[in-house]
């Protein structure tokens, strides 16, 4: 697999779910994850979040994300309901060997961080010429 994700408190909530019957946590940053062409395309949904208080950090093929929500409620006013997750969160991706984490391009609009990975120019299949013979041919590699 090129791209993993992982969250390591996965297997706790589904072991708190199945013996409480309720969710042990929200999740803060949903995800979702497909190839386009030679491109990971990776989307993150962060809601009600500036772009200033987004922060991508790469180191040995982890990329981390983190963000920060601000509670939109003034401090004078008097909560009845608080659902949406405030403060700050982070995600982490394991990215596999095969993608060029040097190119890496990231955009947020309406509430969405893309995150564009290229796979590795060395990843991708190509042709390797054989020389000899009475005929030149070309074999995929």
């Amino acid at each position: 697999m090129t791209l993993m994700r992982t969250d390591p408190f996965r297997e706790l909530d589904r072991f708190t779910q199945q013996v409480l019957g309720t969710a042990a946590r929200p999740v803060a940053m949903p995800m979702d994850a497909f190839r386009d062409g030679d491109t990971f395309v990776v989307e993150l949904d962060l809601p009600g979040v500036v772009t200033e208080s987004i922060d991508l950090d790469i180191e040995r093929n982890v990329l981390t994300v983190k963000a920060e929500r601000s509670p939109s409620v003034g401090q004078d006013n008097e909560v009845v309901i608080a659902e949406r997750p405030t403060g700050s969160f982070s995600r982490q991706l394991f990215l596999g060997e095969n993608l060029d984490t040097e190119r890496i391009d990231a955009s947020y609009e309406a509430g969405v961080l893309r995150l564009r990975i290229p796979v590795a120019e060395r990843a991708k299949p190509r042709k390797i010429a054989i020389s000899g013979g009475d005929s030149r041919r070309q074999i995929s590699g």
